[in-house]
């Protein structure tokens, strides 16, 4: 398994109205919180330990 670096979403701007309204009403505190958790259940979504490697340095690079 390998990083899709590429544009890959369904819908990016459903996407980006989604992730918006997830935070509202939340403070920077749990705003933060919420942004750890998901990261949290998107990684073991994933599972893979190389890929997730991969996404840490492609997040260092952007």
């Amino acid at each position: 398994m390998k990083l899709i670096t590429t544009p890959n979403l369904d819908a990016p701007d459903d996407f980006y109205e989604a992730m918006i309204e997830a935070h509202q009403g939340l403070s920077t505190e749990e705003s933060h919180a919420f942004n750890a958790r998901l990261v949290l259940v998107l990684a073991n979504h994933i599972g893979a330990l190389a890929v997730l490697r991969e996404a840490f340095t492609a997040a260092q690079r952007a």
